[in-house]
């Protein structure tokens, strides 16, 4: 009878711990083994992908140059071995940094960034928003509610201001983009440039003291405080939240980074070479504020402009011109105006446009003349 019971006890273990991987699998979270094997495999497929990227694709525009009839190094030809080498290379960097930063940011809640920032004194707070500002995932879409957090948790108006422009313009997407495909001096000159931008413009904002300019109902809000009840993540779940990220940020950016790589093929493909130094270039002194006033009506994000601006700066753009027209779409574009009215007046509004785009200039005709 032991022995029966002792069998019987084995068996339904077994049949449990069956239960539960099946139960793990519906929720999405893999046995230990499979998670081990993913981890091992997933790695070494992305790396022999993205080592492999440039013979795919030359193989690809013969391929098709082939079937269709066209000439691979003429005008259609060039732009399409660029659209077919660069879409992958850019989504599989994509993947691989978000997924980092997925797991960085599990440990960067709405709750927490305010409560880091909450009573911290203007200097201080400045640049410690600045640089929380390129580590969480809050964009132009989340601008009213993180201002409504933070105001009303005491951040002060000008430390806000410094997250809420460091935030979508200096982030890692961006960073590690600029990191691939044009080395790390571009992309530590625009992270740099960002976070002077982001910390001076917020001081400034901070020292003119504009809190009366904003919405009436915005200062009669009561006064609220970090969720106390935060819950803790092991490192199971904080992998789950870099694939989530994954799923979440390229399953949306998707469309706009193929949507950039498309418009940057057709200026590599069909743009003569130098054409853009005639109006982006060093010698027109007028090309950066052009720069700047054509980037603000449009919206994208990091990885949708990259594409154009590899593509531009191959034409002959000069770098400063660029940088500017890239950081206009991203830290002044017209959606995010739209949005923050909900919360702020017209002149605080005017206030953070000129001063933001003031900091992009100066950024843009600093470096036409370094480099």
């Amino acid at each position: 009878m032991k022995a029966q019971a002792s069998q019987n006890t084995v068996e339904d273990g077994r049949n449990q711990n069956a239960h539960d991987d099946r139960e793990s699998v519906r929720k999405g979270a893999w046995p230990p083994a499979a998670r081990l094997s993913a981890g091992l495999l997933l790695p070494a497929a992305w790396w022999l992908l993205y080592t492999n990227l440039l013979p795919l694709s030359l193989f690809l525009t013969g391929a098709l140059s082939g079937v269709a009839g066209f000439d691979p190094e003429g005008h259609f030809g060039k732009s399409l071995g660029f659209f077919i080498f660069e879409t992958p290379k850019i989504l599989l960097l994509l993947v691989l940094v978000v997924f980092g930063v997925g797991i960085v940011r599990s440990f960067f809640t709405p709750e927490r960034t305010r409560a880091v920032l909450a009573g911290k004194s203007e200097s201080a707070g400045n640049v410690l928003a600045a640089l929380l500002g390129t580590v969480t995932p809050f964009c132009s879409c989340s601008a009213v509610p993180l201002f409504l957090g933070f105001v009303t948790t005491g951040v002060p108006l000008g430390v806000t201001f410094s997250f809420l422009i460091s935030a979508p313009m200096v982030n890692e997407v961006a960073v590690v983009l600029l990191f691939g495909l044009f080395g790390w001096k571009v992309a530590a000159i625009y992270a740099g440039t960002g976070l002077c931008i982001a910390i001076a413009a917020g001081w400034v904002i901070g020292r003119l003291k504009m809190e009366k300019h904003l919405e009436d109902w915005v200062l009669e809000l009561p006064p609220g405080g970090p969720d106390s009840g935060e819950e803790r993540m092991g490192w199971a779940e904080r992998v789950r939240y870099g694939q989530d990220a994954v799923r979440d940020i390229v399953g949306k950016v998707w469309p706009y980074v193929a949507l950039g790589i498309a418009v940057g093929a057709g200026i590599h493909g069909y743009v003569p070479e130098n054409f853009m130094a005639s109006f982006m270039g060093k010698s027109a002194w007028w090309s950066v504020p052009l720069a700047v006033l054509i980037g603000v009506p449009m919206y994208s994000n990091a990885a949708g402009i990259i594409p154009i601006v590899q593509a531009l700066l191959g034409k002959g753009a000069a770098l400063g011109t660029v940088l500017a027209f890239m950081m206009a779409v991203i830290a002044l574009s017209l959606p995010e105006m739209i949005i923050l009215r909900k919360v702020l007046k017209p002149r605080l509004i005017g206030v953070f446009a000129g001063v933001v785009a003031t900091g992009i200039l100066i950024v843009g005709y600093t470096f036409n003349l370094l480099f």
